[in-house]
């Protein structure tokens, strides 16, 4: 016997479908390139790919400028792009999963599946002379980590080989910075905390969790923690302005830590370490919109899709944009202003440190991809490029 969805998930995926649809086929995107290779001439960017689609199909894919500028090679639609914090919602779907399965739950404490966050400390007060520790409330959940109100810091990596067993380990050698979900503050440890209880669940290395449940079943053959050799030859060099000149230069990568994107002996990292490119984000995201769903392959409950999806954070101030709000893994608009003018309020996706940016529209039925390499920028979710980007986008949908 099938089990009935709730009406509200139900109208939501009707909606989300009838939009798509609404699309025509000669949208002219044309000028999403054109404004883009501006930012390129002006030596903002080296290159950029963009994409729009619908939960259906891709809608306009295009590559402008240059993936190295050393080299002069031409920016392709299928190049490869450092994600960065990107990994994130899809770390969120990979927790998701197992609590679709059963063996997990978002309101599980940490300490469940991870010992050593057992009598966590917070930092109440600090100065140069000393610091006052006080016992942690209650316990962090998987929910404070997949919505950043853990009260977890960030951890420096003393080798580039580290496991991510002992990645995980050095979160808690030092105290929360607040106590549990009382505040929201950032946390790429966080995130790479869920990675480790993902596969502390599964019973299988974090990465092969990813590959099996997720990227093969989605056919995201592009998508990876590493690179192959072959694979290396479409990454996209990521790039600095300098401030001085004026000029990009090209830049390091610290989740790298000082390694090859090619060295399978780095972690995993659920926070930021991914490899993608805009084809197979847009299936992610496609999956998403359909409810869990795509061409039959289901990765999700549909009821999951909708709780990563709402607003999770109450009334803290969450986001580095106003009118943000945080789901599980997923940053939403909650009321869009500026950069997200043009979206509707519900949209859904993530940013990356370099600028890349992945969006989902699912009361226009619409996702918005863009992939830049440019480190530096103030604001990598506040970007001009991404404003721009969406703002052409839109327009070339309207009717």
């Amino acid at each position: 016997m099938q089990r009935r969805l709730p009406l509200w998930v139900s109208i939501l995926l009707v909606l989300a479908g009838l939009c798509a649809r609404s699309f025509a086929a000669h949208d002219d995107f044309t000028a999403i390139a054109a404004r883009m290779q501006a930012f390129v001439d002006q030596g903002e960017i080296a290159g950029a790919v963009t994409l729009v689609a619908t939960k259906d199909r891709v809608l306009d894919l295009a590559a402008v400028g240059q993936s190295d500028l050393a080299s002069g090679r031409k920016m392709a639609t299928n190049d490869l792009f450092w994600i960065a914090s990107m990994t994130k919602p899809m770390t969120a779907v990979a927790a998701a999963i197992l609590v679709d399965d059963g063996r997990l739950n978002f309101s599980d404490p940490v300490e469940k599946y991870l010992p050593e966050f057992h009598g966590l400390w917070v930092l109440q007060e600090t100065t140069a002379q000393h610091r006052v520790l006080v016992p942690a409330a209650r316990p962090i959940t998987v929910r404070d980590l997949l919505t950043h109100t853990s009260g977890i810091g960030e951890y420096v990596a003393y080798g580039p080989h580290w496991t991510l067993a002992e990645m995980i380990k050095g979160v808690v050698r030092e105290p929360l910075r607040f106590q549990p979900g009382s505040k929201w503050s950032y946390s790429t440890a966080g995130l790479d905390t869920v990675g480790r209880i993902v596969e502390v669940v599964a019973g299988v290395p974090f990465a092969e969790f990813m590959q099996r449940r997720l990227f093969g079943p989605l056919g995201m053959k592009d998508s990876s923690f590493w690179l192959t050799p072959e694979q290396e030859k479409r990454f996209a060099t990521n790039y600095r302005r300098n401030p001085d000149t004026g000029k990009l230069e090209p830049a390091t990568i610290y989740y790298m830590y000082g390694g090859a994107v090619t060295d399978r002996e780095r972690p995993p990292l659920g926070g930021a370490s991914l490899f993608s490119t805009a084809e197979d984000l847009a299936k992610f995201y496609q999956m998403l919109l359909n409810g869990g769903a795509v061409a039959g392959t289901r990765i999700l409950k549909p009821e999951s899709v909708a709780e990563m999806t709402r607003p999770q954070t109450g009334n803290l101030k969450a986001g580095f944009l106003p009118g943000a709000a945080w789901g599980l893994g997923f940053c939403l608009v909650e009321q869009p202003d500026g950069v997200t003018a043009m979206l509707s309020p519900g949209t859904f996706g993530h940013g990356g440190a370099h600028g890349t940016q992945s969006w989902a529209d699912p009361r226009r039925g619409v996702i918005y991809i863009m992939m830049i390499q440019r480190a530096g920028l103030p604001n990598s979710d506040g970007s001009e490029m991404r404003r721009v980007f969406q703002e052409t986008a839109s327009v070339a949908l309207t009717p």
